[in-house]
């Protein structure tokens, strides 16, 4: 059996008042989950159930309507992603030039499944819709980064490039 962690007095305390802070003031708090949750993964980095927990007895709603949005929309990150997060496109433009093939490459390579961190905690992968560059598909990005007409040696090189310069350059 699993055990989820709702104990939110482990949270950095300066973060959880940065949150509460924004929260107090939004006009309508309960109405405005998505922008906490937002602010709540750009404070924390992503939102494991104890922010989920937090945020939902502030706004005063359940926590499984929280963990619905959290789990539903592929911006959120439940689980801390890798230093360097890895995302393939699969709108239908980059999933017919073959994103699904880069995907496969990728998490070979690094032996891990979508949405895992590698072991040296550099990397997470992971499969977004749309990202709106149809014209350079298949696409991949690491972080801001896009990287155009992706092919599975570019993806190889890709983790090469960022093993090597951690910072990605």
């Amino acid at each position: 059996m699993t055990t989820i962690d709702l104990d939110y007095s482990t949270l950095d305390q300066t973060k959880l008042d940065d949150l509460t802070a924004y929260i107090d003031s939004l006009e309508h708090p309960e109405e405005s989950l998505i922008h906490v949750l937002h602010r709540a993964q750009k404070l924390f980095g992503y939102i494991p159930y104890n922010v989920q927990f937090f945020v939902a007895k502030t706004l005063k709603i359940g926590a499984a309507r929280v963990n619905g949005v959290v789990s539903f929309y592929s911006f959120f990150n439940e689980q801390k992603p890798g230093k360097y997060t890895i995302s393939v496109c699969m709108g239908t433009a980059c999933y017919v030039r073959g994103a699904e093939k880069v995907l496969q490459k990728l998490l070979e390579k690094l032996e891990i499944n979508k949405g895992d961190v590698t072991e040296d905690g550099l990397f997470s992968v992971k499969d977004v819709r749309c990202i709106g560059a149809c014209g350079l598909a298949p696409v991949v990005t690491v972080g801001e980064k896009v990287y155009g007409h992706a092919t599975e040696d570019m993806a190889l090189d890709i983790i090469d490039k960022y093993r090597g310069d951690l910072d990605g350059n």
